[in-house]
């Protein structure tokens, strides 16, 4: 299975996990547009992937949680090369605090990119999924969407609520060709995850060490963080699948911290 040819759009793409979910793409022949907040790195990195090969890249930038930049956005994609065949919705942040402190700014803000964004770029991309009778919808996860952990109770309510999302684009989308699929990774070593490490520390009035060994990789059958490649391998499994025997599924990549 490959991709070549087809149409991608992956947000929060510009580094981390989406940068790698779309080099991946890019050396399966796929185009790949790198949608971000951040236009010049969004830009930078479609760079050296089209120097890469054999797919390309464009830059392209995109606020997830505005209607208006994500519709735009989604339409330079289609004007450049006139269609969309496989969304990944990767852009996401994290912030931590007990229920009882959690500001009511941070929650709405959490929620907005990782379920809003969710929702808003799928609306804009299933016309054109639709239209050509196939397509293919990618929600970046998380182990936090079958399980919970103190301090994340808008990062997990949002993580669970990508899971309803899909499963309802996937009844929606079968009769046009269209599935929906969510990845679950476990910890994976990001500048999002590292910058969690300090700030669970101070929380939980722990060591740096402490959160790592036992708040974040306790649970595995290995001690090991989830990769970049090991999630860029599901997602390019999930976009160049053929049918829709798979659809409406999660794929946990989480060296067993989490098992079903």
């Amino acid at each position: 299975m490959d991709l070549n040819g087809k149409i991608c759009i992956i947000t929060g793409a510009a580094r981390g996990i989406g940068a790698e979910i779309a080099k991946r793409y890019v050396r399966s022949g796929a185009r790949v547009a790198i949608a971000d907040l951040a236009l010049d790195a969004a830009e930078a990195t479609a760079a050296e992937l089209t120097r890469m090969g054999p797919g390309e890249a464009i830059g392209v930038a995109m606020n997830v949680t505005d209607e208006a930049a994500v519709n735009a956005g989604v339409q330079k994609v289609v004007d450049h090369w006139g269609g969309v065949d496989v969304l990944v919705s990767n852009a996401g942040i994290q912030i931590v605090h007990e229920v009882q402190d959690f500001p009511f700014d941070d929650w709405k803000k959490l929620l907005s990119i990782h379920l809003d964004g969710a929702f808003l770029t799928s609306k804009a991309c299933l016309p054109h999924m639709y239209k050509a009778g196939s397509g293919s919808v990618i929600f970046m996860g998380s182990v936090h969407s079958k399980e919970a952990s103190p301090l994340k109770s808008a990062y997990v309510t949002a993580k669970h609520g990508l899971l309803g999302l899909a499963r309802v684009i996937a009844k929606e989308g079968a009769a046009h060709g269209v599935r929906a699929n969510v990845i679950c990774p476990g910890f994976v070593k990001t500048p999002l995850v590292e910058k969690q490490i300090p700030e669970q520390a101070e929380e939980l009035g722990i060591s740096e060490k402490e959160v790592v060994n036992r708040i974040m990789l306790g649970g595995t059958v290995d001690q090991e963080f989830t990769t970049v490649e090991d999630v860029a391998e599901i997602a390019h499994l999930f976009a160049a699948f053929p049918t829709n025997a798979l659809t409406g599924q999660s794929m946990i990549v989480s060296h067993g911290w989490f098992m079903e």
